[in-house]
């Protein structure tokens, strides 16, 4: 692919002088293509455009009922389209640069393959350590069963399916094209920075959140920017996120980031001091988070070896003959 810069349109060229030619190529343009800032601006544009287009259509095609608290089915509606919502400007800017979708984190080739179970596996390992250092310490009870016969069945296939789509939609948001795009500019930690805080300041918006409980998603979200630099794509956070959630909401019947969801196995309950429990944060807020989150650092430290990544492959606009010297 040539790297050289595109030409300006002939009619430009003729009308303005080689001076202002060349500082408007610059403002657009680097020796990559199109720059990282235009493409970003253009990519939430579109995730602007395609939102507005989506909640037009179901408020006046599909008449969805807004309610207070919405059934199971419009939480599972909700973040399908929320991914979708992410993912598919993604895919046009994919032509408009030239490059595979997968570029941006989730390669059709990987799609729930070892990497995804791997990062299952992990995520449960988590979530089973850090409750039981809080129960250990008698900060969690069990309880009673609060469904019973195929209904656990039933909520634990819902759940289990929810939360992975929660994980592609959390992780491509905060980890996907705006993480490859800004890191094109600026670099990859500095990028993985920025988009950490703040996927820790969206979690304030959650009821029951708290400064501790966003000051540990964005920790988690500093860890899987890690990861993702060492495993090369995002297949791993979409199972290490969604067994996790699943595990807090799910198996241990905790809060996960604020919120109570219906469908839990127990009736289980969190007792004493909040540096244990997390409070209405859940153990999300618990001290022992960040002991698990910096062990599960450390693993993915030895476990996944540095590796060099190439540069990114210029864009589309970057296949043009060069401008005249």
């Amino acid at each position: 692919m040539d790297n050289e810069s595109p030409q300006l349109p002939a009619r430009e060229e003729s009308s303005l002088p080689v001076e202002a030619r060349g500082t408007l190529h610059t403002v657009f343009y680097n020796d990559r293509g199109l720059r990282a800032g235009w493409r970003l601006v253009i990519y939430i544009l579109l995730v602007a455009i395609f939102s507005t287009l989506v909640n037009l259509a179901l408020d006046k095609i599909f008449h969805l009922p807004k309610t207070a608290t919405p059934a199971p089915w419009q939480f599972f509606l909700q973040e399908s389209l929320l991914f979708i919502l992410v993912f598919l400007p993604a895919c046009v800017m994919a032509q408009m640069e030239r490059r595979p979708v997968g570029d941006y984190g989730l390669p059709l080739d990987s799609l729930f393959g070892v990497r995804f179970w791997q990062g299952c596996v992990l995520g449960v390992v988590e979530v089973v350590v850090l409750m039981g250092c809080i129960a250990i310490l008698g900060g969690y009870s069990f309880g009673p069963l609060n469904v019973h016969g195929a209904a656990i069945f039933k909520w634990a296939l819902f759940w289990a399916l929810f939360f992975v789509v929660v994980g592609l939609f959390e992780e491509f948001t905060f980890r996907g094209y705006l993480q490859f795009t800004l890191a094109d500019g600026i670099g990859f930690w500095p990028a993985a920075w920025i988009l950490s805080l703040g996927f820790g300041a969206v979690h304030l918006m959650n009821k029951g959140e708290s400064w501790v409980g966003a000051l540990s998603v964005a920790t988690i979200g500093l860890i899987f920017a890690l990861t993702l630099r060492r495993t090369g794509n995002l297949w791993f956070l979409v199972g290490w996120h969604a067994a996790f959630d699943f595990g807090e909401t799910f198996l241990f019947s905790v809060p996960n980031s604020g919120n109570v969801f219906e469908g839990h196995l127990s009736n289980a309950t969190l007792h004493g001091p909040i540096w244990l429990t997390g409070g209405s944060v859940g153990p999300e807020g618990s001290v022992f988070s960040f002991i698990t989150m910096a062990a599960a650092a450390f693993f993915i430290h030895k476990a996944f070896p540095p590796r060099k990544f190439p540069e990114p492959l210029p864009v589309a606009a970057s296949e043009s003959v060069a401008a005249p010297e």
